[in-house]
């Protein structure tokens, strides 16, 4: 698919970022990470099933306009993505799992769409244009929220589908101790929370050596709580994009397909 152009400009992609909470979306100018609309926002309709969440990113693409047929649209959810087809499902309905997601979504709009990964997007934009830019080593992205979700960029390359935040520690999966949702439940000061990050992370050293680990999530706008408690020989630093990258990861690998 070639990138088109929306409002007779070059380099342009919308991107759509689904949650378990919000759908988000915007056109993004793919050379900058910039985007050049506003920033739609719908609520995810109770119990996440699929045909509902795909009439809510229809209402999202009327907000944004006309968008022409060879135009880019890319499509983030927070699942394992294989060929267009969902594996896994968090914090929406159990639907998904199995589920052929990008040709829904396809019929939906009437429109070619890649379909991938939300913490991939996220970290591949972080790569492209936020904190990770112009890192040619091995960087891990970590998103801290729900759960934990994870990306793998080696010289600016993806891996696919990384699912770090299962790990296994202590005999859990330990995204159920280390996440922002169980520093919650849990009712953890920063410094009980950042015990568990520690456990994480340094298992994510030992098994990668990464010469960079990004914290996103919504809690990495209070990254000064609890980055500074975690001592780890590799550097790690908050996410820059902030609720922008999923859509912004999203375009971009739209208007690469």
């Amino acid at each position: 698919m070639q990138c088109g152009r929306i409002g007779n400009m070059a380099h342009k992609a919308v991107g759509i970022d689904i949650g378990g909470t919000g759908i988000k979306g915007a056109i993004v100018d793919t050379a900058t990470g910039e985007l050049k609309s506003d920033r739609i926002k719908i609520a995810t309709p109770e119990g996440g099933e699929p045909e509902a969440i795909a009439d809510v990113v229809v209402q999202i693409m009327h907000k944004l306009g006309s968008v022409d047929s060879k135009e880019p649209v890319g499509v983030c959810f927070p699942a394992v993505v294989v060929k267009g087809r969902t594996l896994s499902a968090a914090n929406v309905s159990k639907k998904w799992i199995g589920f052929e997601a990008e040709k829904l979504f396809e019929k939906k709009l009437g429109h070619d769409i890649t379909f991938v990964n939300d913490a991939d997007a996220a970290g591949y934009a972080e790569s492209l244009f936020g904190a990770a830019k112009n890192n040619k080593g091995l960087v891990l992205m970590t998103t801290l929220g729900t759960g934990i979700g994870s990306a793998i960029i080696f010289n600016g390359v993806l891996v696919p589908n990384a699912e770090l935040g299962h790990l296994e520690i202590d005999g859990v999966d330990y995204e159920t101790k280390a996440s922002y949702s169980a520093k919650e439940r849990d009712n953890l000061d920063w410094n009980q929370w950042a015990e568990r990050l520690q456990k994480y992370f340094d298992e994510l050293v030992k098994l990668f050596h990464p010469d960079l680990i990004v914290v996103g999530g919504g809690v990495s706008k209070q990254y000064e709580d609890f980055l500074p408690l975690l001592k780890l020989d590799t550097k790690i630093v908050p996410a820059t994009l902030r609720n922008n990258a999923g859509i912004m990861g999203a375009a971009k690998f739209a208007s690469k397909k």
